[in-house]
């Protein structure tokens, strides 16, 4: 008995998402990069998702470091599209596209924001290597309601790894973000929403990140 409309229109929707997850998830990366042990994997233990995405840029590591350096909200963004910025957080200012003084350094236990300060939400510097090595803890990527209360939990890591390439002219990229989330409803509606989002976060940044260093 063949199919009817129905269920093949339900077959390509649930063929279309897992592609979708599967690149909110490995977006760029080569397997060997997805494999890899990372700087900061220590930090989340038994995280539920683990997404590794990579790019090649067109500048040494040492003139990638400065972008990634000034990262946050309210200071260089996230380099991603404004389309993009306005769709999820319309509240975020536009990415900047040059480098701002006053953000050249970070330091472990700095605070860097990720929305207006009556979120308080951010992340804090974990490890830190200039010109090299970027990693970001939060535990505020919530609403603040839910973590006073106790009703969502969710522990995160982002890590940025800048390594040398086509004799230290280039640079490869490798960004990783680990979560561990509870309840069960917080970790479902991770993979069913945060992961797409994060196809178009991480590629936007990633982009962004390459246009400013091409320049």
């Amino acid at each position: 008995m063949r199919p009817g409309p129905r269920a093949l229109v339900a077959a390509a929707v649930v063929a279309a998402g897992a592609v979708v997850h599967h690149l909110g998830l490995s977006y760029g990366a080569t397997r060997a990069e997805r494999r890899r042990v990372l700087p900061g994997d220590e930090v989340v233990i038994a995280p539920q998702t683990v997404a590794t995405h990579a790019t090649s840029l067109p500048a040494p590591p040492d003139e990638v470091w400065p972008w990634l350096a000034q990262v946050g909200w309210h200071r260089g963004g996230w380099y991603t599209p404004r389309w993009v910025d306005v769709l999820l957080f319309p509240a975020n200012a536009p990415s900047a596209d040059r480098l701002l003084p006053g953000h050249a350094r970070l330091r472990v236990g700095d605070f860097v924001p990720d929305g207006p300060p009556e979120t308080e939400c951010g992340f804090v510097v974990r490890e830190v290597a200039d010109g090299r090595l970027l990693v970001l803890e939060s535990t505020t990527h919530l609403p603040l309601g839910w973590r006073s209360s106790g009703r969502a939990r969710l522990h995160w890591t982002w890590t940025f790894l800048l390594e040398p390439v086509d004799g230290g002219r280039s640079t490869r990229l490798l960004f990783r973000w680990r979560a561990r989330t509870s309840p069960g409803w917080l970790t479902a509606g991770t993979h069913l929403l945060v992961v797409p989002a994060d196809l178009l976060m991480s590629r936007g940044m990633m982009r962004g990140l390459r246009a400013r260093t091409s320049r």
